[in-house]
């Protein structure tokens, strides 16, 4: 069970963060890439709380 809170937190706060990216005044390509390098970083948080890594 802790496990699943886990990965829920985690879930809301990638998507709390690339909602915070979307209202920075960046241009396209900036806001581009660190919606990239936020997705990468959640995905391998994530992967790290199932222990795959």
């Amino acid at each position: 069970m802790d496990v699943l809170i886990g990965v829920i937190i985690t879930f809301l706060v990638i998507i709390l963060v690339l909602y915070l990216v979307n209202m920075l005044p960046l241009d396209g390509r900036a806001r581009q890439i660190v919606r990239v390098v936020v997705i990468i970083l959640g995905v391998i948080s994530l992967l790290k709380y199932l222990a795959v890594f």
